[in-house]
């Protein structure tokens, strides 16, 4: 039988783990770095809702580099969009 894991309160939690910092850009705190779940934390936490709202701010910034054009950007921020209602719907269920 498997024993259920104990992960610390702030496990998954995207603001914890990967905050917004200063110049816009998400940094792990040296506090979890130390941390013996941090791997799979991180993992949960940009599984999360949260986690796809990283990914829309790294296609802005792509975009904003010029890195991609204007129709990438559409696209992706379309599967973007699509995956985030499917959790919502998932979540609402």
């Amino acid at each position: 039988m498997k024993e259920k894991k104990e992960y610390p309160y702030c496990f998954g939690k995207l603001e914890k783990v990967f905050p917004m910092e200063k110049n816009g850009l998400r940094n792990t705190p040296e506090s979890c770095l130390v941390c013996y779940c941090k791997t799979e934390c991180l993992k949960s936490a940009l599984e999360s809702s949260g986690g796809l709202k990283v990914k829309e701010e790294k296609v802005d910034r792509a975009y904003a580099s010029g890195m991609i054009g204007f129709l990438e950007r559409w696209s992706q921020k379309k599967v973007l969009n699509r995956k985030l209602n499917h959790i919502k719907r998932k979540d609402a269920e």
